[in-house]
């Protein structure tokens, strides 16, 4: 079983990631803030958000002991925190000054390492606070790093798909092709390992779009991810076979973490919002689903949910009129342009246009959760069924508001390729329109 416990919406854009302590919950943004809070109550520290970085932050996360907080952001700074006091300890400028992806500890906390957009990776003494070693992948951006149980070696991982093993001393000790369309996280089991050979074990599948986060729980048992899809998947490590799956953001899932000595599970989203989820490790439960409260059959809804929906709509002033006809969940499907003028005896034009669109939004939320659509009528940035498609200069195509708020909030890249884009035209998608329009008459014409 696996229960949401707490939401934290303090952010005010994407959130990137979030790290445990044994006694603190950590998460960065886009908004170029860290916060932090407590595991007692989930009530922020008083220090809360620290702010420094100049651009997004990108990843944040704990020495082993808990007492200090690193955070790496585009302006191309790693800084360190003291826990206790939110004091700024040391501002690590990366050599190139390229945008830092990943920040991560090592076990023993001697080492803190940060690669960068440029493929660039920096070792630093922690003791000094000094550039101790650097190096570079081969090709693409670092966006993903982990260390080894025992501190001996770390990975990295690039857009351009590799894995690359480094011994303490920045020496490139492997590399491996893992990933055709690039490595997005990665991480590392706290087993006991021997060695450094890569062997291929197995593929977990469940996610209909992109993975962005993974992780480990801290006994190495369970393995949690996020996705595109909007969903979070708990796998169990030693079979790959699925015990959870949460559905609770309404935006892409870009991270994931375990508690170390708790039974807490964060997930964060590009819905600007940390889930803290509680689990019980005796009873897992094989495909056990936590979806929204909407998902509920519209048709089987009473007079009463009916009036709610209407409430939450900003319709509150049709209840009356609703329920003096006896309108019920099956009753509002089929409600149309003439039903609501010569039934219901709506005579504004602008009223009747507001009702029905909510209807449809309905309706089409029904066949969303009903029926598995076809992935190229989503939209890439919202994962939803998209109703006014247009084509964007990197050849791709996205819901035209969804997409024109991607680019009013100054980003110049490409949603799906990350890499700048050309030109911020947008073109109408007509081909694309008429074929979900032709799909949603099909679904509407069988359900």
């Amino acid at each position: 079983m696996t229960t949401l416990i707490h939401t934290l919406a303090d952010h005010s854009d994407d959130v990137n990631y979030c790290a445990f302590s044994s006694s603190c919950l950590a998460t960065c943004s886009l908004d170029k803030t860290i916060r932090v809070y407590s595991l007692n109550n989930f009530t922020e520290l008083p220090y809360s958000p620290l702010k420094g970085h100049t651009y997004a932050v990108h990843c944040c996360c704990f020495s082993p002991s808990g007492h200090v907080l690193a955070s790496c952001s585009t302006d191309g700074t790693t800084m360190v925190w003291d826990t206790r006091n939110g004091r700024m300890l040391a501002v690590l400028e990366q050599p190139s000054g390229s945008p830092v992806r990943v920040c991560r500890f090592s076990p023993e906390s001697t080492y803190l390492v940060s690669g960068a957009a440029d493929g660039s990776v920096v070792l630093w003494n922690m003791q000094s606070l000094k550039l101790y070693r650097s190096g570079n992948v081969k090709d693409g951006s670092l966006v993903a790093c982990a260390f080894s149980p025992n501190g001996n070696f770390f990975v990295t991982g690039s857009s351009c798909g590799d894995l690359t093993f480094w011994d303490d001393k920045m020496r490139c000790l492997y590399n491996e092709k893992a990933h055709d369309l690039g490595v997005t996280c990665c991480d590392i089991s706290s087993q006991p390992i021997s060695g450094v050979e890569l062997k291929y074990k197995c593929t977990l599948n469940g996610h209909s779009a992109p993975v962005l986060a993974c992780a480990f729980s801290y006994d190495g048992q369970m393995l949690v991810s996020g996705s595109v899809d909007k969903c979070v998947i708990i796998y169990e490590t030693s079979t790959g076979n699925t015990l959870h799956t949460l559905s609770q953001h309404t935006r892409y899932v870009t991270t994931c973490a375990f508690a170390p000595y708790s039974p807490l599970l964060a997930t964060g989203s590009m819905d600007k919002t940390v889930n803290i989820w509680q689990f019980d490790l005796k009873q897992p439960c094989a495909g056990n689903t936590v979806e929204n409260e909407s998902k509920v059959a519209v048709e089987v809804w009473s007079e009463d949910d009916v009036s709610a929906w209407l409430c939450a709509q900003d319709l509150a002033d049709f209840v009356g009129l609703f329920k003096m006809n006896n309108i019920d969940g099956k009753e509002l499907l089929n409600l149309t342009k003439e039903s609501l003028t010569n039934e219901l005896k709506i005579e504004s034009l602008g009223l009747r246009s507001k009702v029905l669109q909510k209807i449809e939004d309905l309706r089409m939320t029904m066949i969303s959760v009903s029926v598995t659509i076809p992935d190229e009528f989503l939209c890439p940035i919202t994962r939803e069924l998209m109703k006014d498609p247009v084509i964007a200069a990197d050849g791709y195509s996205y819901e035209k508001e969804a997409m024109e708020n991607w680019i009013s909030t100054r980003r110049r890249s490409s949603p799906m390729t990350n890499l700048p884009l050309p030109s911020l035209m947008l073109t109408p998608n007509r081909t694309l329109k008429m074929a979900i329009n032709r799909w949603l008459e099909t679904q509407q014409k069988y359900s």
